[in-house]
């Protein structure tokens, strides 16, 4: 995949880990309440990102499930973080290999109702980075009406921090 692709899924891990951060100072009745929102909580909103990551990880490897994940499979935060650890896992092993011109390369899959569909792997990459992005505002909301305060998760907060860091390294690197 191009560069500023693989950056882009980069920069989706980053601004998913901040949000899990987040919620990680809600109790347990706070992770579970029932917000109104177009999941009831931000539990099942973030089950549903990562059960959406997990959709797109079959896909891409020629996999068309019939059903997601049972939500009440997560519980808690951590079971949450762990499964998605899992994904990204799987993300990594797919899409860090890929070589140029890979984002091309027609996908075809069956929906949950059997529907048959064809994208390239860019396009379905690229959906997927704007649904995590949608998600991770209502949660962001979620956190809000419950007193957290979220995280800034702009694209340009992540280019400014990993240049800092890569500075720092790069710093230290000279030192040894």
């Amino acid at each position: 995949m191009p560069l500023t692709s693989l950056q882009e899924i980069e920069y989706d891990r980053w601004a998913n880990h901040r949000i899990l951060d987040a919620a990680a100072q809600l109790d347990a009745e706070q992770f579970t309440r029932n917000m109104g929102s177009s999941f009831a909580s931000i539990r099942d909103t973030l089950v549903h990102m990562v059960c959406a990551e997990w959709l797109w990880l079959e896909r891409w490897q020629g996999h068309s499930p019939k059903e997601y994940p049972n939500p009440l499979d997560f519980p808690t935060l951590d079971r949450v973080r762990e499964y998605w650890a899992e994904i990204e896992a799987g993300q990594i092993q797919s899409l860090g290999t890929l070589c140029e011109g890979s984002e091309q390369r027609r996908v075809r899959y069956a929906n949950f109702e059997g529907v048959e569909w064809e994208y390239s792997l860019g396009q379905m990459v690229h959906h997927l980075l704007i649904h995590s992005a949608y998600h991770r505002g209502q949660v962001t909301t979620m956190l809000r009406q419950l007193g957290v305060a979220s995280p800034q998760t702009d694209y340009l907060v992540y280019v400014g921090a990993n240049a800092v860091a890569n500075e720092l390294r790069d710093q230290h690197g000279d030192r040894n």
